[in-house]
């Protein structure tokens, strides 16, 4: 199939079928979680952040209280990134916190606080991919983007190609594309179809958003909800897709050695030595039963996240 062009001939549904599937499947199975029809665009982009290789029932612990101790670009920026991570920690991939970190601090020093209102902008800044971006322009501007991850990726595939293995996002492209609806223009101020504000307390039920056919926000609502209903009923559809990849478990792995020691080192605003932050590790290791870390390995360790801007050395102490 050429990359260039969408080819409906040769897909299992037509597009108007298609639509008009997605569009009755996201009605039937709307999940109102707490970052939806919100229409600030650094709100959303901190949910996104949070919602790459997690789930949507983790985020949805942390999202709130990370916005309530950093409600805006601005006073994300104002923060110690030790203050950030402490945050953080329970989300996993903690690299992420460190680029939302930076790209607030961007923002704050050079664009007044404002995201940008392109996706190029958004893409220039640390940590932004083109998903994180497309995400923003659909849900907090309901622009029209090429939004596509998982669950998204999983409604294509098990719809339009149902047959096919090895399908990679540049052939759905332009079917993610030419499916995604121009936005109704909507008065500056004015308020969204469900609510301003999801992070109000006591904010109202979710109301009717409209035909998802219509509104770019709603589209990859409805493709994100019926996505996720699919991998409950069939094998994973996105596992045919080239871009697929197990997650690779947490126990014993690098990552869990990397969160070992930075949870020490966030814990002593002081610093902890290095050596015992080893010693403890290798402790932890032996006791999971596994092989104690050497010396040479636990440094490497303590060098790729120093390096990364986790913590710093001072001397003997790795300090926050």
């Amino acid at each position: 199939m050429p990359a260039c062009g969408a080819d409906w001939a040769r897909t299992a549904l037509s597009r108007d079928e298609f639509v008009d599937k997605v569009c009755d499947q996201g009605r039937r199975l709307y999940r109102d979680l707490p970052w939806r029809c919100v229409d600030d665009p650094y709100a959303v982009m901190v949910s996104e952040v949070m919602l790459q290789q997690t789930q949507v029932s983790r985020v949805a612990k942390y999202w709130e209280r990370f916005l309530s101790s950093f409600p805006t670009v601005d006073a994300l920026a104002a923060a110690s990134t030790s203050d950030v991570l402490e945050h953080w920690q329970g989300l996993g991939y903690n690299r992420r916190a460190l680029a939302l970190k930076r790209a607030a601090d961007l923002v704050s020093a050079e664009m007044g606080g404002v995201l940008p209102r392109t996706a190029e902008g958004l893409v220039a800044l640390p940590g932004v991919g083109p998903a994180t971006a497309a995400g923003v322009m659909a849900f907090a501007y309901r622009l029209p983007s090429v939004y596509i991850e998982t669950n998204v990726r999983t409604v294509f595939l098990h719809e339009l190609f149902p047959d096919r293995e090895k399908v990679s996002d540049r052939v759905l492209e332009p079917y993610v594309r030419q499916t995604c609806p121009e936005s109704p223009a909507r008065a500056e101020g004015a308020a969204s179809p469900c609510r301003a504000d999801a992070r109000a307390r006591g904010a109202a039920p979710f109301a009717p958003l409209g035909d998802p056919s219509e509104d770019a926000r709603a589209w990859y609502y409805a493709l994100l909800d019926y996505g996720a209903h699919l991998k409950t009923q069939v094998a994973n559809p996105s596992r045919r897709s080239s871009h697929y990849a197990r997650q690779s478990a947490f126990e014993g792995s690098h990552r869990q050695k990397r969160s070992f020691i930075l949870k020490l080192a966030l814990a002593s605003p002081e610093g902890v030595s290095e050596a015992e932050a080893l010693a403890a590790l290798s402790r932890f290791e032996v006791e999971s039963g596994r092989d104690a870390i050497d010396a040479q390995r636990g440094r490497t360790i303590v060098d790729e996240l120093v390096g990364e801007g986790f913590f710093k050395r001072q001397g003997e102490l790795l300090v926050p």
